[in-house]
């Protein structure tokens, strides 16, 4: 059986899924809850999804919270170092690139330009299509 692929998902992505199921962030969470695919996380990426996922103007409600945060257990957490290669336009989305590095799993984002190449590292960044595209061939 091989490994099912990994990847640790920026935030937007997941609350796009959310909002737009039939996407392609919405079938990358389909891939999550039927354990087709696993995410990389640590306790500050988990902290930000709870955060930004409870935030009133989204409108999710308890049942699909309960249901996303329930996947958790059988995630990949991962301890991560602090960044160290590159400033990135925005120094609170490092967690993201030090989870992926600490967990050798490319980042998904709908946001590319907050993670510009230069600031990267050694960590693949990728749209969620194209990593669709990549792991499960098509997007």
């Amino acid at each position: 059986m091989n490994a099912l692929p990994l990847a640790v998902f920026d935030t937007n992505v997941v609350v796009s899924g959310l909002l737009k199921p039939h996407g392609v962030p919405g079938r990358l969470l389909d891939m999550l809850l039927s354990r087709q695919a696993r995410l990389v996380y640590d306790d500050r990426v988990l902290r930000e999804y709870f955060e930004v996922l409870t935030r009133a103007k989204f409108g999710f409600g308890e049942e699909s919270l309960r249901v996303f945060f329930g996947i958790f257990p059988f995630q990949e957490r991962v301890v991560a170092q602090p960044w160290c290669h590159g400033q990135l336009p925005d120094p609170t989305d490092s967690p993201f690139l030090e989870v992926a590095l600490a967990g050798g799993v490319p980042l998904v984002t709908g946001n590319l330009r907050h993670f510009p190449h230069g600031s990267r590292g050694p960590v693949e960044v990728r749209s969620p299509a194209d990593w669709m595209a990549e792991v499960f061939g098509g997007g």
